[in-house]
Parts: C-alpha cells; structure tokens; sequence
C-alpha cells in the first residue's frame, strides 16, 4: 500500500526548522509524590511476589513510600511488612531489586538508594484475627 505525502502513515522525516536540540527544549520532571506512589504499587507487588503477602490495599500490609528525586536519580524509603518466618535479608533484597527495577522502568530516573523497613513481622493468625479493641 502506497501512502500520499502527508497522510498518517508516512514517516514525518527530520524535526522542523527553527526547533532547538531536544536536550535544549526543556526537561520533564516527576514529583516526588508521583514517583512514591509508583514504588509504593511496586513495592505492594514485589511483597506479594518475594513474601508471599497476599496483597492487601489499604489493610495493615499495605506498604508506604517516600521519594526524593534529585537530578536524573531518585532515592527511595519504603516500609512493609513481612511474614513470619521468612527469610528476611533475602526477602529484602529481593523486593530493593524489584522495586528498583520498575521504578526506574517507568520513570526513566536512576534509582541510587532503596532503603527498606521492616516495620513488623506478619503471622497467619494476625491476618485471620481482626483488630481487638
């Protein structure tokens, strides 16, 4: 199939005159809030993956996250919770992995830090029991 000039399937060839250079035209920038609460989603499914927590939205296992993004990098603070017994600096490490990795994948900054609290260990029964008051 033939395309016309100008019709929607031809390559619009090189960038019009006058343009400056990409790096020139300005820079996109992510707040930090954005960039937390994609860590946080997958942080939540990393630990779901890694921990085999199942994953709770908005119940007591939901990970939080903070981000600071700095110049074409990001550091990353998230706190979760983990089972019990798990295997815990492997478990860590595994979910800094993952979450580094898909942060970077969607946001295209450099994750230099993902520093990760435990901040408690979950037992099946805490699950099953319900909060008593």
């Amino acid at each position: 199939m033939r395309t016309r000039p100008g019709s929607p399937g031809e390559a619009s060839g090189p960038p019009a005159a006058g343009l400056p250079p990409p790096a020139e035209r300005g820079a996109t920038v992510i707040p930090d809030r954005v960039v937390a609460r994609i860590a946080r989603q997958a942080a939540r499914t990393a630990q779901s993956r890694r921990a085999a927590v199942p994953p709770d939205r908005g119940g007591p296992t939901a990970p939080s996250a903070s981000a600071a993004v700095g110049p074409g990098s990001v550091r990353l603070h998230l706190a979760l919770d983990l089972p019990y017994p798990t295997d815990i600096p492997h478990a860590c490490e595994r979910i800094q992995q993952d979450v580094a990795e898909r942060v970077a994948q969607l946001t295209g900054l450099r994750v230099g830090e993902v520093l990760l609290t435990v901040r408690r260990l979950v037992t099946s029964a805490d699950g099953s029991r319900g909060r008593v008051r």
